[in-house]
């Protein structure tokens, strides 16, 4: 696998690439989740391509950045072992030459869910998924299912710019007892761990949404939000891990009986 450090080397080498790309964008810290979208892209595409970047503009809380598990090598290992054939990992000063000046803001949905209780965050989002497909072009580029609401916004990005790539959502990958994998999960000991659990498991459940909001605090969960809309029941909670509290999000799809009741 070729590892890109800088935006020059990767521009010369992108332009002598031929076939079909497959790209997966992550902020690193790799998992058994991204490893089922690096494997999904290595097995639909000519090249297979990942960036590792932590991408400071979609974080609301600095804290929260400086907390962000960084595994660069580990993860570099990890997606040459999947078969990838070429990593990107640039800096801040290349990704945003311009300081983040221009940046992509959508008016509708960055305002609710998770949009709702993290400002800027999407905003962040969008701009470095679009730098991203730019300096990339694949044909396809691959998202989890559990980051529901930023697939959405990437899709319709897409649409809305005319950029020529086919976004494809992959299905949440979980833990054996349901907690869907994230690499801040690492964050969670003991009691909270145990409990983080309990999040796929009340969303699932046929309550009512403000049912499962008090029995997640109840719990012990500090509660973001919980609603159902298009098709889908969506959630926000918090638990106490290491360095401060630890956020967890998750949605599962919903049936028309559920929908309606």
């Amino acid at each position: 696998m070729d590892v890109f450090r800088t935006l020059e080397e990767w521009r010369a080498a992108r332009r002598s690439m031929r076939g079909n790309a497959g790209f997966v964008p992550t902020m690193g810290a790799l998992h058994e989740g991204h490893a089922a979208l690096l494997r999904r892209c290595r097995a639909e595409n000519d090249l297979a391509i990942l960036s590792i970047y932590v991408n400071p503009t979609q974080f609301d809380d600095a804290s929260d950045l400086e907390r962000y598990p960084r595994t660069l090598e580990t993860d570099l290992e990890i997606a040459a072992d999947l078969g990838m054939d070429a990593a990107i990992v640039p800096s801040y000063d290349e990704l945003y030459p311009d300081g983040f000046r221009f940046r992509v803001d959508e008016t509708r949905l960055t305002r609710e869910l998770c949009g709702a209780h993290r400002p800027g965050h999407f905003t962040g989002v969008l701009t470095v998924v679009l730098k991203l497909l730019n300096l990339v072009r694949p044909k396809r580029a691959y998202f989890g299912e559990k980051d529901y609401q930023q697939y959405l916004l990437i899709r319709d990005m897409c649409l809305a710019m005319f950029v020529d790539v086919e976004i494809v959502p992959c299905s949440t990958v979980r833990e054996a007892d349901g907690l869907a994998l994230s690499s801040r999960n690492a964050r969670l000991r003991g009691p909270a761990r145990a409990l983080a659990p309990r999040l796929h498991e009340l969303l699932s459940s046929e309550l009512e949404d403000g049912v499962v909001a008090r029995r997640l605090a109840e719990a012990g969960f500090s509660v973001d939000y919980v609603e159902t809309r298009d098709g889908r029941r969506f959630g926000a909670a918090s638990l106490p891990g290491d360095g401060g509290d630890v956020r967890l999000i998750d949605n599962v799809a919903r049936n028309a009986k559920e929908q309606g009741a």
